[in-house]
């Protein structure tokens, strides 16, 4: 039995696989709790449900926020702060008895949508999600990128001095576009908020300068756009990104294909799978 998890800043999903190339049964879907501790417990738990006393030959997935370069901890994360530091990896293994494998929550949705989603075909996919904060990952010939510690496009500073965005807690991408940017602009749920000049003007003016900025970087062949931001209601239009992205972008003789997400919420649990199917040698 193989089990695969991705722990987002807001939700916890656990699924398991007999062959790492498909789930078996339904994922457990819970709130992801904000400590550690209460976290390994809620996993531990819901682990033993799902595998009803079979004996686990891996596990993999992802977690939100950037690892340290043994890929054993956390060494940042913005939503689930009570888990920095902490010794992840170990604690999995102990619980699980099976070797485990974590890389970046992005990354692993990333490679679901490469092999199983709208990246599938291509051999350079970047994907990118707007969700609680934003995220992105580079995959080549089906593999997430080499990097020291992490991609963190969403971090990138767009608005150096908060002219475009006053009331934006930072330039940063994140606190420009993420659903947490818009609660604390709007202090209401992103879902909540009915602004078409939000959603179809000034969202996706300020994404398509990030994906500009992470195109002219990472030079994909398709750029593939998820989170709840993009593939929600409402949602950021992903239209009117690609128009501005054409003025923006002139560097290159045309755009990468520009995609909406396929895979849902199970986009980082069927990463999970390829990761471990990658380390299953």
């Amino acid at each position: 039995m193989y089990l695969a998890f991705d722990i987002g800043g807001t939700k916890m999903r656990i699924a398991v696989s007999r062959d790492c190339k498909t789930l078996f049964g339904e994922p457990r879907i819970v709130n992801t709790p904000k400590g550690f501790d209460e976290g390994m417990a809620v996993f531990s738990e819901l682990a033993k449900e799902l595998c009803g006393g079979e004996k686990i030959k891996m596990a993999g997935g992802g977690i939100a926020g950037p690892l340290d370069k043994d890929r054993t901890k956390l060494l940042n994360s913005p939503h689930i702060p009570g888990w920095i530091g902490k010794p992840l990896k170990k604690k999995l293994s102990n619980i699980l008895g099976a070797p485990v494998y974590i890389a970046n929550d992005t990354a692993i949705v990333g490679l679901g949508e490469t092999h199983f989603g709208a990246g599938k075909g291509y051999n350079i996919v970047v994907y990118i999600t707007v969700s609680t904060g934003v995220g992105g990952v580079r995959i080549v010939d089906g593999l997430i990128d080499k990097r020291a510690f992490g991609f963190e496009p969403g971090h990138q500073v767009i608005d150096i001095d908060n002219t475009v965005c006053p009331k934006c807690l930072s330039g940063q991408l994140e606190d420009l576009i993420s659903g947490t940017a818009v609660e604390r602009r709007y202090h209401k749920k992103p879902y909540e908020v009915q602004d078409e000049t939000l959603w179809n003007e000034e969202l996706p003016k300020w994404l398509a300068y990030g994906l500009a900025n992470t195109i002219m970087h990472w030079s994909p062949e398709v750029v593939v756009l998820g989170g709840s931001m993009v593939v929600g209601d409402p949602a950021i239009s992903v239209s009117q990104t690609k128009k501005y992205l054409q003025d923006i972008l002139k560097i290159f003789p045309k755009s990468p294909d520009i995609k909406k997400a396929e895979c849902g919420d199970s986009g980082g649990l069927y990463g999970a799978l390829v990761f471990m199917d990658q380390h299953n040698v």
